[in-house]
């Protein structure tokens, strides 16, 4: 009786996954993961249309629950009507919602333009402030806008954690955590101040590119060889 064949033995690499990072590994297994984020994404750049630090601040109020592309069809004609801080905080709180209706929860949105456009002119002299302390006591602002503030217009350490970054960084091996303020501690652990905000903004490019939510590229992913969770 004629032999039969066994079938090849597959690879260890491709039978198995990579193990999650000890502790001690953490801080190498993120260079290298912004190392190959860098190769895929050169230049790192917030995709909220801008003009000023107060147009990124309303943009980013904006974008929570959703989508850039949506803010970005809206705040052309809110920043035509309300280019500044002055202008937004004398603005009719009726008109704005509808302008940002399609943005979802266009009536608190409204009521926290306005009330950040107030405050700015009032504690701040017309200029959105640099400080995150400062930062967080405006309407409609949280961590992580201001973090976007900080990195993106005014070049100052700031690690944004939005849903992207928090889905990678989990599923990556960087965190086990899923409150959003103790993933940036954690993460601001890893990596120089000054990689901090181009780090989230790799991330939030590779979560809507490759790293879905649903349905993760693993098989684009250049990252896939050291991820413990790919597919």
């Amino acid at each position: 009786m004629p032999r039969t064949k066994k079938p090849a033995k597959r690879t260890t690499a491709a039978r198995t996954k990579p193990k999650r990072p000890t502790k001690a590994e953490l801080p190498a297994h993120a260079r290298v993961i912004l190392r190959g984020l860098k190769k895929d994404y050169p230049v790192a750049v917030c995709e909220l249309t801008h003009e000023s630090p107060f147009q990124l601040l309303a943009a980013t109020i904006l974008s929570a629950q959703c989508t850039d592309a949506r803010v970005n069809m809206t705040t052309p004609a809110l920043f035509a009507a309300y280019p500044t801080a002055q202008a937004m905080a004398l603005a009719d709180i009726a008109h704005v919602e509808q302008l940002v209706k399609s943005t979802g929860f266009y009536a608190s949105k409204a009521k926290n333009l306005i009330g950040m456009a107030n405050a700015v002119m009032s504690r701040f002299g017309g200029e959105v402030p640099t400080a995150i302390e400062d930062l967080v006591t405006l309407p409609g602002v949280g961590r992580k806008t201001a973090n976007v503030v900080r990195s993106v217009v005014f070049d100052l350490p700031g690690l944004p954690v939005d849903t992207h970054v928090l889905r990678l960084s989990k599923r990556l091996g960087l965190t086990r955590e899923e409150d959003p303020v103790k993933v940036e501690h954690e993460l601001n652990a890893l990596l120089p101040p000054k990689e901090w905000g181009e780090f989230s903004l790799r991330l939030i490019l590779h979560g809507r590119r490759i790293c879905d939510a649903r349905k993760p590229k693993c098989g684009e992913c250049r990252l896939a060889s050291l991820c413990p969770s790919r597919q």
